[in-house]
């Protein structure tokens, strides 16, 4: 059993013991926020999510629990266990999610004359942080795995050919892994960052667990990455909107300039309720309990490996993957269409679907009984036959981006919209992007292309720069 006051210090959950003592003391209150630790709140709501939930909703300006701009008390302590947990030098706790992590480092680490080497897989967030800054983007193109409509690892020689032609290039900016898990050659890349001395970010986003097993993919941070941003709150059991933003030991970015964009961007009336479920998360990924747990996760994906192979038409995406992410297509379905076979008859959701498959996770959570019945289910899909009754949306064009304009030069120039119909070979001055997975389709001063069209299903027209 995880025991929270256990004496190995690594295990230690300082914010997570301090929230227990202030709900086991009280204060009266005469400050934010106004519902009074629930006194003053929608009576449904209140039943929806609980009284504790209600009476332990405090921000870090009351009760003593500590500050997290400058990090004090037990926030500090548990900030300071967390970088002791992955090897950095600084760990910030991040309650916006991983999209204010990547904003707060585009914005104190980039400038408008500085030249970015990034991956056209990023995240939405870090076009928009690049946005701030006015940086130049120069753009790494990933594998393109065509069969799985999906973009791919991006290749350490990629990389090495961008840096070794434009010497003005002073950062590159990886996502990895993928959303749907692809892993790139981030030793490698790494190697050759240091070759050239150019730092290096690694949104890890996806990857928060791989510093807990050693069957999982090293965390970038071993690697000698500058920053690295883990999304706690999608794998790692923190609460939503919870992520972590750690600088290496060696990491060549002023931790000041980073704390103080984070300052910046944070809201000034951070939850204590997500606060400490980063402290609690990476407490029970640390304890016996949690690496079980993430160790049944990975069995689970195994034994789910190995059982589809006998379901016919059904296939797995396999090379270079984080094996607790399972991307799946049936042959005769697009993804959206097995997707809604699940959820309508099957009672099963599932974490995406894209033009060729669905997107499942193992997670700590799951047990082996719910494998079961997922196996079960597709092999029953299998089968059966199925009218091609829904639209094939499409999700994700994998074409070369043609890009004319700066991000932010484009974003901020006069505009107008358009018919999506009269948008083609106009320049885009906005980040259009479905999420998930947030990897933008168009992102401004892109040209638009016929080859956009089928992408833009929701848009009845386009915000272009004004000729």
């Amino acid at each position: 059993m995880f025991n929270l006051f256990n004496k190995n210090k690594d295990n230690e959950a300082p914010l997570l013991s301090a929230m227990f003592n202030y709900k086991k003391a009280p204060m009266t209150g005469f400050h934010i926020p106004g519902h009074n630790r629930g006194q003053g709140i929608h009576p449904k709501f209140k039943e929806l999510i609980g009284d504790d939930a209600l009476r332990l909703d405090t921000t870090d300006e009351f009760d003593n629990l500590g500050t997290l701009h400058p990090a004090s008390g037990a926030i500090e302590e548990a900030q300071k266990i967390a970088a002791k947990c992955w090897g950095a030098k600084r760990t910030f706790f991040v309650t916006g999610g991983s999209t204010i992590a990547n904003l707060a480092l585009a914005f104190s680490i980039t400038s408008p004359n500085d030249e970015i080497l990034i991956g056209r897989n990023c995240h939405r967030s870090v076009l928009t942080g690049l946005i701030i800054s006015g940086a130049k983007v120069n753009w790494l193109i990933p594998k393109k795995l065509d069969d799985w409509a999906i973009f791919g690892n991006i290749e350490a020689q990629d990389v090495e050919n961008k840096l070794k032609n434009n010497r003005n290039i002073k950062l590159v900016w990886i996502t990895n892994p993928t959303y749907e898990g692809v892993i790139s050659d981030i030793e490698a890349i790494s190697k050759i960052c240091r070759k050239y001395k150019v730092s290096l970010i690694v949104d890890e986003a996806h990857g928060s667990l791989w510093n807990f097993n050693s069957k999982l993919p090293n965390c970038a941070l071993r690697y000698g990455a500058d920053a690295v941003v883990n999304s706690l709150h999608k794998t790692g059991g923190a609460m939503t909107q919870s992520s972590m933003l750690h600088l290496s030991k060696n990491s060549s970015f002023d931790e000041n300039k980073v704390e103080h964009a984070l300052k910046l961007l944070h809201t000034t009336s951070p939850s204590l309720l997500l606060l400490t479920s980063l402290d609690a998360s990476r407490a029970y990924l640390s304890s016996s309990e949690g690496k079980n747990k993430l160790q049944n996760a990975i069995d689970n994906a195994l034994y789910f490996r190995k059982e589809i192979q006998n379901i016919k038409g059904l296939s797995i995406l396999e090379d270079n993957i984080d094996i607790t992410k399972l991307f799946i297509k049936m042959q005769g379905l697009t993804g959206l269409q097995l997707e809604y076979i699940l959820e309508h008859d099957y009672k099963i959701e599932v974490e995406s679907a894209s033009d060729e498959g669905i997107l499942l996770l193992s997670n700590l959570g799951n047990t082996r009984a719910e494998f079961e019945y997922l196996i079960k289910s597709l092999k029953d899909i299998s089968y059966k036959k199925y009218e091609a009754t829904q639209k094939n949306v499409k999700i994700m064009p994998l074409i070369d981006p043609e890009i004319v304009m700066n991000l932010r030069e484009a974003y901020f120039a006069p505009k107008e919209y358009v018919s999506k119909n009269d948008s083609v070979g106009r320049i885009s001055s906005e980040v259009i992007a479905l999420c998930p997975p947030g990897i933008s389709i168009l992102l401004p001063g892109e040209i638009i292309k016929k080859e956009h069209m089928p992408f833009l299903f929701n848009y009845d027209r386009l915000e272009v720069i004004k000729e």
